[in-house]
């Protein structure tokens, strides 16, 4: 496999960032993995960042070196994750248990599978065009699927923002799986919270990420989302990889010093940007600061380490 590959996250005008985002790869499998927190409810960050350990920790586990039933394992990964947050909270003799929503997408074979738990998004895109994009388990987009909103209304309507699906509520989270699709050298999937899309065009996040490299196009459109929202701003969070498939970068007509490429990696070997701290053990507080410092240090090493993996 050969991808470049960029991740990008802002507090925007919040007190904490509830966002987590990460990536994991063997030889022959890509898993992409981007949560955002419930603000509305305690500790959404725990609930992220649980669901970011549990998806990396099944990964690791399964793909030898890729995954064998993929729609099987984002169902029982994505279950798993809300099963953990239950326990997490249980454990903690917490007033409610912390909720996130989450996407996740696997690539091998020149293939992506996702599964999305709420408003997190994931775009697939090939030049100009939107192939996919997932639908937000919002009350408006029920309301616009039953002719009783207008799709204009998406930027407005009061009940944007109103979820009806996530992880760590006190119902099933209802899981939403997409087809396979068949990758084309230069397409681009992004995966991003809801602070990116609420306040950029999809027109212009298209552009974006037709003329710019991920490691451009990913902090730009952070960064727009951000100085959109100003002050109120959202925790804003993106993650994007241009695949290349088996041809060499240079075949697309642009040098990306960037990309990655896995076909030398030990078949049972794992590269991955998702600190696991604390996963192991279910008695384990991973939340403590220190804990905190020492997550975000290894979060660092590992992306410095995957940029120049294997080029």
């Amino acid at each position: 496999m050969q991808f470049s590959v960029y991740q990008h996250s802002h507090i925007g005008g919040r007190k904490l960032n509830q966002d987590r985002m990460g990536y994991c790869f063997t030889r022959d499998a890509l898993l992409l993995v981007l949560a955002d927190g419930m603000g509305g409810h305690q500790h959404g960050e725990i609930a992220s960042t649980i669901a970011m350990q549990t998806l990396s920790m099944m990964f690791q586990m399964q793909a030898r070196p890729y995954i064998k039933k993929p729609e099987r394992f984002l169902e029982e990964a994505l279950m798993q994750a809300h099963r953990d947050i239950l326990a997490y909270a249980a454990r903690h003799q917490l007033a409610e248990s912390p909720r996130t929503t989450v996407v996740v997408c696997l690539v091998q074979h020149n293939c992506a599978i996702w599964a999305h738990c709420g408003d997190s998004r994931l775009y697939w895109t090939r030049r100009n065009q939107v192939l996919a994009q997932t639908r937000d388990h919002s009350h408006l987009e029920y309301l616009i699927a039953r002719g009783l909103a207008s799709p204009a209304e998406r930027a407005t309507h009061p009940d944007r923002n109103k979820l009806y699906n996530c992880l760590g509520g006190s119902t099933t989270p209802r899981l939403e799986l997409s087809r396979q699709a068949s990758l084309e050298a230069g397409d681009v999937l992004l995966l991003c919270s809801d602070g990116l899309w609420s306040m950029v065009p999809d027109a212009e996040i298209v552009q974006k990420l037709a003329s710019r490299s991920v490691v451009e196009a990913v902090p730009e459109l952070v960064s727009m989302a951000v100085a959109i929202g100003g002050p109120r701003a959202d925790n804003t969070t993106a993650l994007a990889i241009r695949w290349q498939g088996a041809d060499r970068a240079d075949r697309l007509g642009v040098a990306d010093p960037n990309v990655i490429s896995t076909q030398l990696l030990p078949e049972d070997q794992v590269s991955s940007t998702i600190s696991n701290a604390g996963a192991l053990d279910p008695n384990a507080d991973p939340f403590d600061e220190d804990a905190i410092e020492k997550a975000i240090a290894e979060i660092n090493q590992a992306i410095e380490k995957s940029s120049h993996l294997l080029k």
